[in-house]
């Protein structure tokens, strides 16, 4: 396959996260060309500028629409705010690109829809960064799910806190106004949502509850503005498999900085997981004596692909970075028409819908069926 061209629209911390990945992945993997960085866009031609030559592209624009539609342009990177993501992306489908969108698809499942129309009206592949979904211990949990280590899984408990919203002076931004969506549950709650999918499948019913800590927020110049999203948000969940769980989602928690806690109840054992100690992972089997059971850690290493693509030894640790690194080569992977390990438009409007259906719940204070939808 010829050397992608890659064009990439913002580069905050998302965009920068991108710009390294497309840097690296020829180096890390070894079995893909180099990808052409080709243009940046950033909100100002100046910005756009000083980003492109920190980050290695060849040009840059303040016009993200010249971007999407450049000839040298084969994938676009969306890594701006949550509200940009469906015009950006369905241009860029309708221009024929392939596109990675950082996660969530939309604030609103009605736009979240209409992406999913453009890619497949476009035929191009539509991916979303869900790259937790990425570290070899999670595919390692799911091998041990497959193998039936615990058993059948009966209950599902997840939880997602950090505390970069935890100040109630912090300054009133986006995150805090409508327009971004729901808060807690869209933010970040997709990406415990995207480990449910990839590991059990789809969530058949919901129930919901969102809150707000904190009423108003500081505003720079002055005075204190109402915080219009949700901050914490909690869901009681029905899987499509039967089995129950819970969501708890706070990005007002402080004293968490990126946990997501995962614990899986089986018919034989159990499985825990931080993502703030993401190099590692606890499973308990209820086989042998009873006076030696208990929990065993297990250390991601080379055993566990691809952390043997990063570090030849055990122990060690992959990082946040990394993890975008491997997401960068499964979605080459799916461009040349293999079958990677990625959440496309395609699985990633399930969970578009499952946010829909808790936010609604949430409102009328009832269960909630999730629609499949087309």
């Amino acid at each position: 396959m010829t050397s992608l061209g890659i064009g990439l629209i913002g580069t905050g911390y998302m965009g920068k996260c991108h710009a390294l990945a497309w840097n690296a992945v020829a180096a890390v993997f070894g079995d893909v060309e180099r990808p052409r960085l080709a243009v940046l866009a950033e909100a100002s031609q100046e910005l756009a500028e000083r980003k492109a030559r920190e980050l290695g592209f060849a040009r840059a624009t303040g016009d993200w629409r010249s971007l999407v539609t450049d000839p040298a342009v084969d994938v676009v990177s969306i890594t701006t705010p949550n509200a940009f993501h469906p015009e950006m992306a369905i241009a860029a489908l309708e221009a024929g690109k392939h596109v990675w969108c950082e996660k969530p698809m939309a604030t609103k499942l009605a736009d979240a829809e209409r992406m999913l129309a453009a890619a497949r009206a476009s035929a191009k592949v539509a991916a979303l960064g869900y790259n937790y979904i990425q570290n070899p211990i999670i595919r390692l949990i799911q091998r041990l799910l497959d193998e039936g280590q615990i058993g059948t899984v009966n209950h599902v408990r997840l939880e997602m806190d950090e505390d970069f919203m935890a100040d109630p002076e912090q300054l009133f931004y986006w995150k805090s106004e409508a327009t971004s969506g729901h808060g807690a549950l869209d933010d970040f709650g997709v990406h415990a949502l995207s480990l449910i999918w990839v590991l059990f499948g789809g969530v058949r019913r919901v129930c919901g509850h969102m809150a707000k800590p904190y009423a108003d927020r500081p505003v720079k110049d002055g005075g204190r503005r109402a915080v219009e999203t949700y901050d914490i948000a909690t869901t009681l969940i029905e899987l499509d498999n039967g089995a129950s769980g819970v969501i708890a989602l706070n990005r007002s928690a402080w004293g968490r900085k990126g946990r997501i806690f995962m614990q899986l109840f089986g018919s034989k054992g159990s499985i825990v997981y931080d993502q703030e100690r993401m190099n590692e992972v606890q499973l308990y089997t209820a086989d042998g004596p009873p006076e030696s059971q208990g929990y065993r850690t297990i250390l991601a290493s080379p055993h566990h692909a691809p952390y043997d693509k990063f570090i030849p030894a055990p122990g060690h640790g992959l990082g946040f970075n990394d993890l975008k690194i491997v997401e960068c080569r499964e979605l080459i992977r799916r461009i040349e028409g293999e079958r990677a390990h990625l959440i496309a438009f395609e699985d990633g409007i399930r969970i578009e819908r499952t946010v829909d259906a808790i936010a609604r719940s949430a409102h009328d204070g009832a269960w909630v069926d999730v629609t499949a939808g087309g």
